[in-house]
């Protein structure tokens, strides 16, 4: 499966979306190396706190499938804006967690444009479940 694909699973995914309060719609799609899709869509509630965005929600999905960091290949992210979506700071964190840096982070806009980068280049010097063990 190639980037083009893979964005629009994530183009499918967002069509889920449950963002009343932002109208700001994300979709997601998480590439495992057997070429399983999972999905994920930013879902909102008026606690704001209590939302989850759709890069964490494809991965929480995996990784209740039984789904390991070793298993992961790519991941999608799309949004309809005019500048690539870009992930928030706790989903990168949670990204730090599960892909390895040649996990393949594709971020896409309603333009077509597809920006490859990886949780290295997103979150360097980034604090790792090592870091607790340092003391």
């Amino acid at each position: 499966m190639n980037k083009e694909q893979l964005m629009k699973e994530a183009i499918k995914a967002q069509k889920y979306s449950y963002s009343p309060y932002s109208k700001f719609k994300v979709g997601a799609a998480l590439l495992t190396k057997d070429n399983k899709i999972y999905h994920g869509c930013n879902v909102e509630n008026s606690s704001y706190g209590l939302s989850m965005c759709a890069e964490r929600i494809a991965i929480f999905n995996a990784v209740s499938a039984g789904v390991t960091s070793k298993d992961i290949k790519a991941m999608a992210i799309f949004a309809n804006t005019k500048t690539v979506v870009k992930p928030c700071g706790a989903c990168r964190q949670v990204m730090e967690e599960f892909f390895n840096k040649d996990v393949k982070i594709y971020l896409g806009n309603k333009t077509g444009d597809i920006k490859t980068t990886n949780i290295k280049v997103l979150l360097p010097d980034s604090y790792t479940h090592g870091d607790y063990n340092k003391q």
